[in-house]
């Protein structure tokens, strides 16, 4: 029998292994696609994931008892450590571009296309993220893809419900106004940029 979200909060707050090692198996997958979200790169999501869980047990003794799911606690570290990613990224892809250009190698590799295609699609988001505020991008990752409503995204952020509200307002009217002005190429098939697919996306309603 699996706990109630208030009762895992209590184990986890009392250090029990079962009830975090519980929390890890119910939130490491939307942890982990947090940070690849915000930073694009698979093997720093995956050292998001890892840090973040490893700083949620450090505080653990911070759970409040009461107050339902633990997943805006854990993306709200995971946001935390997605900024401090991307800052160490953007470090390292200025010295890259200081070196010399290694000599091209050619990938046989069945799988090569469409882990290309992947990765051609996750720098089309992140292009279009990149545009946007470190705090509109955090507030959108949140609300559209890993599903939070507002209170929940306060929460993880430690701001307001109405801060939520504008943040987002400001990040899909950015994004609205990117795909207008074509600043991402269209598709051979005529798809969505990634800019308007994400604007289109409905806001998530507050839960009273």
């Amino acid at each position: 029998m699996r706990d109630s979200d208030n009762e895992l909060r209590r184990r986890v707050r009392e250090g029990d292994r079962e009830a975090f090692a519980q929390l890890y198996e119910d939130f490491a997958g939307p942890v982990y696609n947090h940070g690849l979200r915000l930073t694009g790169d698979w093997s720093t999501a995956e050292d998001i994931m890892s840090e973040t869980f490893l700083a949620a047990w450090r505080n653990r003794a911070k759970v409040e008892e009461d107050g339902g799911t633990l997943l805006p606690w854990l993306l709200g570290i995971a946001t935390h450590k997605a900024d401090n990613a991307r800052r160490s990224i953007r470090r390292r892809q200025l010295f890259l571009a200081r070196q010399p250009q290694p000599a091209p190698m050619e990938d046989f590799a069945p799988q090569a296309a469409g882990r290309l295609d992947d990765v051609r699609r996750l720098r089309a988001v992140q292009a279009s993220l990149d545009r946007l505020r470190r705090h509109e991008r955090e507030v959108l990752a949140l609300c559209v893809w890993s599903g939070l409503d507002y209170r929940q995204t306060a929460q993880a952020l430690g701001v307001s419900v109405g801060t939520v509200r504008s943040r987002l307002s400001r990040a899909r009217k950015k994004l609205a106004r990117l795909a207008e002005e074509n600043m991402e190429p269209p598709t051979a098939r005529g798809e969505m940029t990634s800019a308007a697919a994400i604007a289109t996306v409905p806001a998530r309603k507050e839960l009273t």
